[in-house]
Order: C-alpha cells, then structure tokens, then sequence
C-alpha cells in the first residue's frame, strides 16, 4: 500500500511540474510573438504608428527629449501596457510591452 501511496505522489508531481512548464512556453510563445509584432514598428514614423493604433492613451518627453506615447488596453481582464519611444525626427526607436499576452 505505501508503494502505491509513492507512485501516486510521484506521478502527481510530475503532472504538476510538466502542466507548468507548458503554461510557460506557451506564455513564453505568446510573448514572442507581441515583440515580434511591435518590432515592426522600429524605424517607421510616429505618424504610421498612430495612423495603425488610434491616439495614445498618454504621452509625454522623457529626461532623452524622446517623446514617449503610451497604449493602454485590458486583454482577458488583464491591464497591458504599450509604451513607444520617438526620437525628435518623429521616428520610432523603441518600445516596451507589459502584461500583454
């Protein structure tokens, strides 16, 4: 019987730590892809990126003097955050993405 009680643990466990490890790449994947996606907005003008994704929710010039345009949604109840960095020629170098999956 303590055989039995050892085996079920053990396979319990294993289901457990493979379930998360999925859940992982799957995130991992997901995550990917969105930089994938806003990567393609590097070296485009401001102008395409709000011409593509609506006024910014918030912008401001950070301490660089790049101005910064940030895109606010919910995905499944969860917040995401955008944030573009434009340099002063209005062309995009650089973003951030957070909670977006």
């Amino acid at each position: 019987m303590k055989i039995f009680r050892t085996i079920f643990a053990i396979l319990v466990m294993f289901s457990l730590i493979t379930g998360c490890q999925t859940v992982k790449q799957k995130t991992d994947a997901i995550i990917e892809k969105e930089n994938n996606k806003l990567s393609e907005y590097i070296g485009e003008s401001a102008t395409k990126l709000q011409m593509e994704l609506g006024k910014p929710d918030e912008d401001f010039e950070n301490e660089k003097g790049n101005f910064v345009m940030i895109y606010n949604t919910k995905k499944y109840g969860f917040p995401c955050e955008r944030r573009f960095e434009i340099n002063p020629e209005r062309i995009v170098v650089g973003f951030a993405s957070n909670g977006c999956f």
